[in-house]
């Protein structure tokens, strides 16, 4: 990983914008959540793979968790369209999963966690406050699985105004 990532957004620095397709065709923008929801963006590796399926897993498994505090959770991969259509139905994954295919990856360079040696974003968790603003974030390797139960104390933590 070393000398790959570029640099990641900071805590306190607006997030930079985006819009993708996600596993239904819809437009997603991060923007349009402005004002309404906090977002958890959650970079994967690859669709299909024994950790990102156990991560998203765990992910889908506590978006009530999520929706209780206001927050909406955003996959972001460099698969297609059609695989991750494929993939959310198969793990009955309802929260958007968006495709950074094409131009590959420019998402995840934005956010710092494209892996150019690998054409994959690495494991990159950004929590973006209603305002647009990062208020946290967890970047691992891509084979280092992450704790979902952090990401659930970060959403409570924001939720209570911490």
């Amino acid at each position: 990983m070393s000398g790959e990532i570029d640099a990641i957004p900071a805590v306190g620095q607006l997030a930079p914008d985006f819009t993708l397709t996600n596993q239904f065709g819809e437009q997603v923008s991060l923007s349009g959540f402005r004002g309404d929801k906090n977002v958890i963006l959650f970079f994967y590796p690859a669709a299909f793979t024994t950790t990102c399926t156990s991560e998203l897993r765990s992910m889908r498994d506590r978006t009530t968790d999520f929706d209780a505090e206001g927050a909406v959770v955003l996959g972001i991969s460099c698969d297609r369209v059609p695989s991750l259509k494929i993939y959310a139905t198969q793990e009955k994954i309802a929260y958007s999963l968006l495709s950074d295919f094409w131009p590959h990856g420019d998402v995840a360079r934005e956010y710092g966690v494209f892996l150019d040696s690998h054409g994959i974003a690495t494991r990159g968790t950004f929590l973006i406050d209603r305002d647009g603003i990062v208020r946290w974030s967890l970047v691992t390797g891509p084979r280092e699985a992450r704790d979902v139960d952090d990401i659930v104390a970060a959403v409570s933590r924001l939720a209570l105004g911490d």
